[in-house]
């Protein structure tokens, strides 16, 4: 069962109980907000690590903590009264003690997790980290021995949730453990969040087939008569909302073609969900309705059908976030390359940083560069798996051995990139490495 009321009180404080180096429950004084003075905040970042030799990853616990907290006030809550809960988009995060420290503050509660096999680790837990006892998988699944192990288990199958959007899944679960053979398997509903634009199309991404209200009424009936499932949740991610920056830098006509294309999209976002929910809840007594993204917390939180919001990447900061007009997260995650190669007196080459975010290929994709100041990529190349140019004039200064530091475009490419994060926080108003946590990577797992 999810956590929630009670038992979800009482969750956050085995989580608490747990030994963990993060801890996110104050929000940073004014003091720790150095990232707001960039030429303050690279260098001490860059003293803080002197010692540590690139390519590494760091998080910067104030900026962390800011952002976990930023993210609850854009949900709707206020210090006396809670806002939209908030479920932890694990693929946007791949570190579990972030996970384990995020969901001890009040206002999250469960995970979002991207497959099952990842589920079923989190929900299992550890020496080190408690199981995570609410974990909705965020896309269809079709690992045979995964869905085994979870048919097998009735505390796996009474914490993990699989996402559904067809019949043809639950064929599938079928054949892999008949319902007799099986433990009860719980069941979130998708909706299709995209817009079918008048002229324009299809606008949002390919996920759910269920985009109208008899469709989604269709299959959650087919849901509700077959035996050995349980229909517990809806879910509909809104990317061309939540994804999708209103404010592209020097493009002022395409940002405001985003603007009216996002506000249509929630308009009528707002009456299919809602009609959608409505017709689902007559069939089934669900317990969450998830929706959103971390671009989307206001207008997400606004809807009175969802119950929850899915959200992630806006924990580390990543430079998608820096083209949204409403919101800026701070620089939480960020990662050090070494200078290697001279070229030529205005070209410098850095060892790795090809870290590129999933998406349509572009510029946007790609790290970017945040100190020195007055560095670019070249354009014929780009950032490469194994070495990455940099000119301008920042590049004539750079010797052998100096670092670059960059910020990754969402957040989960990182994870994959770094078996650690080291972690920077404030000591006697300075910055310093005080510790680190392994990412799954270094944990040993990489579950896509």
């Amino acid at each position: 069962m999810p956590a929630t009321g009670a038992r979800a009180h009482q969750t956050q404080n085995r989580r608490k109980d747990a030994v963990n180096p993060i801890d996110l429950t104050t929000k940073p004084a004014p003091a720790e907000r150095t990232w707001t003075t960039p030429d303050v905040f690279w260098p001490a970042l860059g003293v803080a690590t002197a010692r540590l030799d690139p390519a590494f990853a760091v998080l910067h616990l104030p900026a962390l903590r800011h952002n976990a907290h930023d993210m609850l006030r854009r949900a709707g809550g206020s210090p006396d009264r809670p806002g939209k809960t908030i479920r932890v988009a694990s693929k946007s995060v791949r570190v579990r003690s972030v996970l384990d420290a995020v969901l001890a503050l009040p206002g999250y509660a469960g995970v979002l997790a991207y497959t099952l096999p990842e589920a079923l680790w989190l929900a299992e837990g550890d020496a080190g980290h408690p199981p995570i006892e609410d974990v909705v998988v965020g896309y269809p699944t079709a690992d045979r021995a995964a869905i085994a192990r979870l048919a097998a288990s009735p505390e796996l199958a009474a914490r993990v949730t699989l996402m559904v959007d067809s019949v043809a899944h639950l064929d599938f679960i079928d054949a892999v453990v008949p319902p007799g053979e099986r433990e009860t398997i719980r069941l979130c509903l998708e909706l299709d969040s995209s817009w079918d634009a008048p002229v324009l199309g299809h606008i949002g991404v390919y996920r759910s087939p269920l985009h109208s209200v008899d469709a989604v009424r269709e299959v959650a009936e087919a849901i509700v008569r077959r035996p050995g499932f349980a229909l517990v949740g809806m879910m509909g991610y809104e990317a061309q909302i939540a994804g999708q920056g209103d404010d592209p830098p020097g493009r002022p006509a395409w940002g405001a073609t985003l603007r009216w294309m996002q506000k249509s999209s929630r308009e009528e976002l707002l009456a299919r969900r809602g009609e959608a929910v409505a017709v689902v809840r007559a069939l089934a007594d669900l317990e969450f309705v998830n929706g959103g993204g971390t671009g989307s917390l206001e207008f997400t939180a606004s809807d009175p059908s969802v119950t929850e919001i899915a959200a992630g990447s806006g924990l580390f900061g990543g430079h998608l976030f820096d083209t949204y007009r409403g919101f800026r997260p701070a620089p939480a995650a960020s990662f050090a390359l070494s200078v290697v190669r001279r070229p030529d007196l205005r070209t410098a080459t850095l060892l790795g940083g090809g870290w590129i975010a999933s998406g349509p290929p572009g510029p946007d994709r790609l790290p970017k560069i945040e100190w020195p100041t007055g560095l670019s990529m070249v354009d014929r190349e780009m950032a490469g798996e194994v070495q990455t140019p940099v000119t301008g004039a920042a590049a004539g200064i750079l010797r052998i051995g100096d670092r670059v530091w960059l910020r990754h475009t969402k957040s989960g490419e990182l994870s994959e990139h770094v078996d650690d994060f080291h972690l920077v926080d404030l000591v006697d108003g300075r910055a310093a490495v005080v510790g680190s946590v392994p990412s799954y990577r270094g944990e040993g797992r990489v579950f896509l």
